[in-house]
């Protein structure tokens, strides 16, 4: 009996494979989930979303991270400090690592032939256009059990002084994210101590989860620390605890709270 309730909640839920902090979860991000992991510079949002994708890759899962910033050596490389053998991944077909530029990401309306420049040039109903990511499409029998889109800050400053656009465009790649059945993790840049977890706001309200990581001064010292603002259909602990970037990557010790008496 209690190999069947192992085996149905591991069909509903996963997890992240980063110590410490699934333990968090009752049973874990419902699968098919957008989850924001937003933080400031040098908080540790690339490392988490790196780490989470090389613990599914080693065990057979499809993994694909789309970057717009570093590029694909890079990444590789980065992933080696910590000891997480990416290359065997990829040769094994289980982990793509790729960078775009933000352009190569865009709308496309089959019926107008209009793309992300029209939109952004004139007036285009949004119901009339169907959002088709490319750097998906052309991965032709690869599909991916996870995705990492990092990230959403980069991708915003596309649609620079068209912030109407860009919520046309959020809107349908969450929508599209949800379609393809994926569990999908997508990183925001912020304040330190935020007011908002995503570049316009609507993000957060359109993901299905929200993970916050902070990493905040005190006095002459920085502390990484790590919540669970929210995660539709699951129970988790609401408490900002303890994140640690080691040699082996990072470390979350769920019973030990931070930043005690701050608000955020």
């Amino acid at each position: 009996m209690k190999q069947e309730l192992q085996i149905k909640k591991a069909e509903k839920y996963v997890l992240t494979g980063i110590p410490g902090f699934d333990r968090l979860f009752k049973n874990g991000i419902p699968k098919a989930s957008t989850v924001l992991v937003a933080g400031g510079a040098g908080s540790g949002k690339t490392n988490f979303c790196l780490q989470m994708l090389a613990h599914h890759a080693s065990k057979g899962k499809k993994c694909y991270f789309m970057g717009f910033e570093e590029s694909e050596e890079r990444l590789i490389e980065h992933m080696e400090i910590f000891g997480w053998n990416p290359r065997k991944m990829i040769k094994e077909g289980n982990l793509k690592i790729k960078r775009f530029l933000t352009a190569e990401i865009y709308y496309y309306d089959k019926k107008s032939g209009s793309d992300i420049e029209a939109m952004m040039t004139k007036e285009v109903d949004p119901l009339l256009m169907e959002l088709e990511p490319l750097s998906i499409a052309d991965n032709v029998g690869f599909k991916p059990d996870f995705i990492v889109l990092d990230s959403l800050s980069a991708l915003s400053s596309t649609f620079l002084g068209k912030e109407q656009a860009y919520r046309f465009y959020v809107e349908r790649l969450f929508r599209f994210l949800e379609k393809i059945g994926s569990t999908t993790f997508l990183t925001t840049e912020t304040q330190q101590i935020p007011e908002m977890f995503s570049p316009t706001g609507v993000e957060e309200f359109l993901a299905d989860g929200v993970i916050a990581i902070y990493n905040i001064r005190k006095q002459n010292i920085r502390e990484n620390a790590i919540e669970i603002l929210k995660m539709r259909g699951e129970k988790h602990q609401k408490r900002i605890v303890s994140m640690e970037i080691t040699d082996s990557g990072i470390i979350v010790d769920p019973n030990k709270e931070v930043f005690a008496g701050l608000e955020f």
